[in-house]
């Protein structure tokens, strides 16, 4: 999706392409800091960080590519078992299979409906509603392609780059005409305090921020994403799926859990630790301090 936000100097970009991919490699922390001015248009201040954008940077640099839990949950497959660790495998969506390669699965066997993600990567997904409608051909390159990525290597998220690539097979849960509503649910210390609601996806996407109290925090939309005009309402047990998010984000200063909730019925998304790489460009400035002032990196 297009930044309307994104002030971008085409010309000056052209001019950096060629020495992107060596910066990237023997001077992480430069390329970071110049990705992060280049997005934001703000300097990245890692000895004193205050933004939440700031502290996303030094926790995507220096902390989470070092705690081996932050890549286990990172992935699509090692998170399933962390959930069930803490006595949540029934709010596990189930799955039909984890393969080491894409030629290893005998879809004659799946349902008609279903989704592949690969494990150690994110958005390299496939959402498949009517397998009669799949080109194999296609699909494979696609995903021989996403399995042959490092793509913790190649975003400097580094905490993806233990994980093995392999595909996960995931029943497709919802309506089949409409992807079902995600929440988004923001923990900073063990404590959830914002979120965002997804509806429309592959539709008419929009995107609604709100305090955990689902007062309005519009300020905190990012990226150029639109909030749609539509009223939205917590679900009856969302004080449950609050309580779930503070459970699984305990061990770590920030993660973003991800819930699902289908008729009452509480579904596990994701864990992400470093959403669009903490490099975010806030609709109000002031909500990176506040959300800064949320996040406690001092340990």
């Amino acid at each position: 999706m297009a930044n309307p936000n994104l002030k971008e100097n085409k010309f000056k970009r052209l001019l950096c392409l060629p020495f992107r991919s060596v910066v990237r490699v023997l001077f992480p922390v430069t390329y970071v800091k110049l990705q992060y001015k280049y997005i934001t248009h703000h300097k990245l201040n890692l000895k004193n960080p205050v933004r939440y954008t700031e502290k996303l940077q030094y926790l995507r640099l220096y902390t989470y590519p070092n705690n081996p839990l932050v890549s286990q949950c990172a992935s699509r497959d090692g998170v399933r078992q962390y959930v069930k660790d803490n006595g949540l495998e029934d709010i596990l969506i189930p799955i039909y299979g984890i393969y080491d390669h894409f030629d290893d699965i005998d879809f004659s066997q799946l349902p008609n409906s279903f989704v592949m993600k690969c494990t150690h990567a994110c958005a390299f997904n496939k959402i498949i509603k009517d397998k009669q409608l799949i080109d194999i051909k296609k699909l494979r390159k696609t995903f021989n392609k996403w399995l042959k990525t490092n793509y913790g290597n190649k975003t400097l998220e580094k905490h993806y780059s233990p994980i093995k690539p392999r595909i996960i097979i995931e029943q497709y849960i919802g309506e089949i005409e409409h992807l079902p509503v995600e929440y988004k649910i923001h923990v900073f210390n063990g404590v959830a305090k914002s979120m965002y609601v997804v509806t429309g996806r592959n539709e008419n996407i929009r995107y609604n921020n709100y305090y955990i109290d689902w007062t309005n925090f519009d300020g905190s939309q990012f990226n150029g994403w639109k909030k749609s005009d539509k009223e939205i309402t917590p679900p009856s047990n969302w004080n449950k799926m609050v309580e779930i998010a503070e459970l699984l984000a305990k061990p770590f200063p920030f993660v973003r859990v991800d819930l699902y909730n289908i008729n009452g019925k509480i579904y596990f998304g994701e864990m992400t630790f470093t959403p669009a790489k903490g490099t975010l460009i806030l609709d109000d400035d002031k909500c990176d301090f506040e959300m800064g002032e949320w996040l406690d990196i001092n340990k």
